[in-house]
């Protein structure tokens, strides 16, 4: 005879057992993700709990040095963020210096193209990797470098300065605050498309070159934007061209180098990373600070008589541009044949 199973009216079914584990079980999913709320919550309020340093890879008076003390002194995160000069190879010791810091988001850095483009493609041997060891923060500004020269060159154009190059091979040199910036790679682009010759003379920064470029010892200078237009406006070099493909409202009588040269565009650009691994509550709240600084009217006011563009971003829209622009210029510096010696 065959087994008979029998239910009482008030014995629970499987589905009537399991909803109220489903509603226990639903609260305390809920209850997790307040508490890795209220942790995220935390980690962002507790933050910064000692000075900032804020390293600029280059010497003071350029335009990584601007960038960065205008942020310093305008920043309010409770601590005050200090200003650190790091030099050297291109950028990449002080880059270097902030890769192997604490992912903490007290150690930042003011990054470059050079820094964090153009060097992985420049160098053989890079002590840092430019996209695993950094935490994009922001994109700050970017500006055209301007090609300037010593006022006893006699040139007043960029088709007079192809011309003479060609007329005499190797007589010039070019000035840069160091190799793989983007300074230097503007002049190796620049002879690439013109078929010309000179030779680069790299300093430790620009303020070393552009003595030697009044004083005649170097003849050409791909210097940024902010740093050379001043000198030119006050007569102590001669500006020829900018080298973004449209000219900067800071400069519109100057012509750009494309309009005699077709297809020449470098675009410097400077943006704010941190080392690799710092919590994702410090980055937007450092992201969030650089935004309201850097969108003051009387900072903006500042970038714009300087020539610097406000380019402000997300932190993955800069890590989307930095991608970009390693391809790019990784090809350029291919196809211009430069490596650092």
């Amino acid at each position: 005879m065959p087994i008979k199973h029998f239910r009482s009216r008030n014995t629970p079914t499987l589905t009537q057992l399991a909803s109220p584990l489903k509603r226990q079980l639903g609260l305390s999913l809920l209850l997790l993700s307040l508490g890795a709320f209220s942790a995220t919550s935390a980690v962002a309020q507790a933050f910064p709990t000692k000075p900032l340093r804020l390293v600029v890879t280059f010497p003071s008076g350029g335009a990584p040095d601007i960038l960065a003390r205008l942020f310093s002194e305008k920043a309010q995160l409770g601590f005050p963020v200090v200003v650190d000069n790091r030099p050297g190879a291109g950028g990449n010791i002080g880059a270097d210096n902030v890769a192997k810091s604490p992912g903490d988001g007290h150690t930042l850095v003011m990054g470059t193209v050079g820094t964090h483009s153009i060097n992985g493609a420049l160098y053989e041997k890079m002590p840092y990797d430019m996209v695993k060891d950094f935490s994009p923060i922001s994109l700050i500004a970017s500006a055209p470098n301007l090609l300037v020269v010593n006022n006893a060159l006699p040139v007043k154009n960029v088709p007079e300065l192809i011309a003479y190059m060609k007329a005499n091979p190797n007589k010039l040199s070019f000035g840069s605050p160091g190799i793989g910036t983007s300074v230097h790679v503007s002049g190796e682009l620049f002879k690439s498309l013109t078929g010309t010759t000179m030779e680069h003379v790299p300093y430790k920064g620009r303020q070393f070159a552009i003595p030697d470029l009044i004083g005649g010892s170097i003849q050409v200078m791909f210097d940024n934007m902010p740093s050379a237009l001043p000198m030119a406006k006050e007569g102590k070099i001669r500006a020829l061209a900018q080298t973004t493909a449209t000219r900067s409202p800071a400069a519109p009588d100057v012509p750009t180098v494309a309009e005699s040269v077709p297809g020449f565009e470098a675009t410097t650009w400077f943006a704010m990373f941190a080392p690799a691994n710092v919590p994702r509550p410090v980055i937007d709240k450092l992201n969030a600070e650089v935004l309201r600084v850097f969108k003051l009217p009387e900072v903006q006011e500042r970038l714009k008589t300087l020539g610097l563009d406000p380019v402000l971003s997300s932190p993955a829209e800069l890590a989307r541009y930095q991608a970009s622009e390693i391809t790019k210029w990784a090809k350029v510096v291919k196809d211009s044949g430069a490596k650092a010696q």
